[in-house]
């Protein structure tokens, strides 16, 4: 870079920039999730337009999830490769496209296929954005931005079935009209907003672009100018070890990344159990497939708060980034994750057992899935905020492994949830559900104490913190 002031380099891009770049990455998150749970709740109009099972149903959402699985084999790695831009919007065109081919299908079989590669190309932004805001924001504007980025991670799913519902009950409407071509729209409106508003944020590949300018300019004097990012070995090996390679050598080498992944598994299974749960606990009430959709109000009521939380976390952390020179301590980051894991416990168990009972008032249960959706949104955004922290550039890599793990795991959660909770009981199943919960909660604040010990042999992180501690004790 041309100094410490050179506006080519993404983290020295006005704040304004920054923010819209963020709100940007937070939309298209939006976006993805909300396509990944909207039509969980249209299931009878779909059951009903091809006479299909119930099962058969929940594969709308499982697949889509397993395409979760598939899509960050090409979009972390790739975007270390080829630019975060170029492969968000070559994915986000991709899944566009799809969603057309979902809503004029003539067939179930149609609609289930298109689902899985919708998945596919929708998971780029949860892959990519992880490294896009690593790449323009320093660590005093990073936990802000990476919280509203958390937050829309589930503010998507609660907003799924909410806006299904009200579409699905309107029975003048088409059943593709249910919730395919508003897909479609969404999805296009939001990939031509981020063709015009989204650079280029990986340094890296803006260091090749500029040393390729240079070497044209002056072929001569130039000719020994080149990126460090030229330098990477672009054989077939070399490629494969970067892109399909670098994210398993890490959840297999990283411990901290496992345990976390593990951890983020579990309560994203519960999640989109709970999307097929919520109509089974509320369908006791005799509520219309509308006030149905209404409940789950309450998931993006929790996000919500959960942002704010962090938010609040954030601005905390930010008080000690000069003593740490810009780089505190990752585990800093936990806090609103240890205080989401007790809370999903108790939440749990107050929506099974409060549901169970029709002599309950239906807002007792309704208000606990405020608590949970702000348990998940915390402990989410707060690992995926300790994820970027920890591996800094290689944080894309390290979310892509994540994030396929998770997905499948997900995409299995609906598959047994509706017959989990009739064979079990609302009360018993929300509380299998709590208990497993309970086991893995203390994973947040294992690594608030053993965390950086654990990073300082890592091959991957670069333990910036470890090393100004290790200054700040000399000086002391």
């Amino acid at each position: 870079w041309d100094g410490p002031e050179d506006l080519s380099n993404p983290q020295n891009f006005p704040v304004r920039q920054k923010w819209m770049i963020t709100f940007v990455i937070c939309i298209l998150t939006v976006n993805a999730t909300f396509a990944s749970s909207a039509p969980s709740i249209t299931a009878p109009r779909f059951i009903a337009q091809f006479h299909i099972s119930e099962e058969v149903s929940d594969l709308v959402t499982s697949l889509f999830l397993m395409g979760y699985v598939l899509g960050p084999i090409f979009w972390g790695s790739g975007s270390e490769l080829f630019g975060r831009k170029w492969v968000m919007l070559g994915a986000m065109s991709a899944y566009t496209l799809l969603f057309l081919g979902q809503a004029l299908a003539m067939n179930a079989q149609t609609v289930l296929a298109l689902r899985f590669f919708s998945g596919a190309f929708g998971v780029a932004p949860l892959i990519i954005s992880g490294g896009t805001l690593a790449d323009i924001w320093n660590a005093q504007g990073r936990g802000y931005a990476t919280s509203l980025f958390g937050g829309c991670v589930f503010l998507g799913p609660s907003l799924g079935p909410l806006v299904g519902g009200f579409v699905a009950a309107d029975n003048q409407l088409g059943w593709e009209w249910v919730i395919y071509w508003i897909l479609f729209i969404f999805a296009a409106a939001c990939t031509l907003f981020s063709m015009y508003f989204l650079p280029e944020t990986y340094g890296p590949i803006l260091l090749s672009r500029k040393a390729r300018r240079l070497r044209k300019e002056d072929p001569i004097g130039n000719r020994n100018v080149i990126s460090d990012h030229e330098k990477l070995d672009s054989s077939l090996h070399g490629l494969l070890d970067r892109t399909l390679y670098r994210p398993w050598k890490m959840m297999a080498r990283e411990p901290i990344l496992l345990l976390i992944t593990v951890y983020m598994s579990v309560v994203y299974g519960i999640l989109y159990a709970l999307l097929e749960a919520f109509p089974v606990i509320f369908s006791t009430r005799n509520f219309t497939l509308s006030q149905e959709g209404m409940v789950f109000i309450g998931l993006g009521i929790g996000s919500i708060l959960t942002t704010a939380m962090n938010l609040y976390y954030a601005r905390q952390v930010n008080k000690i980034i000069p003593k740490w020179k810009g780089f505190p301590p990752a585990e800093m980051r936990l806090y609103s994750g240890m205080i989401g894991s007790v809370m999903l416990v108790i939440s749990t168990f107050w929506l099974g057992w409060s549901g169970n009972y029709v002599s309950v008032i239906w807002w007792v249960p309704a208000i606990s899935t405020i608590f949970v959706g702000m348990a998940i949104s915390a402990i989410f955004t707060s690992l995926i905020t300790y994820i970027v922290d920890t591996y800094l550039m290689l944080a894309a890599s390290a979310l892509a492994s994540n994030t396929m793990i998770r997905s499948l795991v997900g995409s299995a959660f609906p598959l047994f949830t509706v017959q989990m909770y009739e064979n079990l009981g609302i009360n018993w199943a929300s509380t299998l559900i709590a208990l497993l919960c309970l086991i893995l909660a203390p994973i947040p604040f294992l690594f608030f104490k053993y965390g950086a010990r654990i990073r300082q042999h890592s091959k991957f992180a670069p333990c910036l913190d470890l090393k100004i501690a290790k200054q700040i004790r000399e000086e002391e």
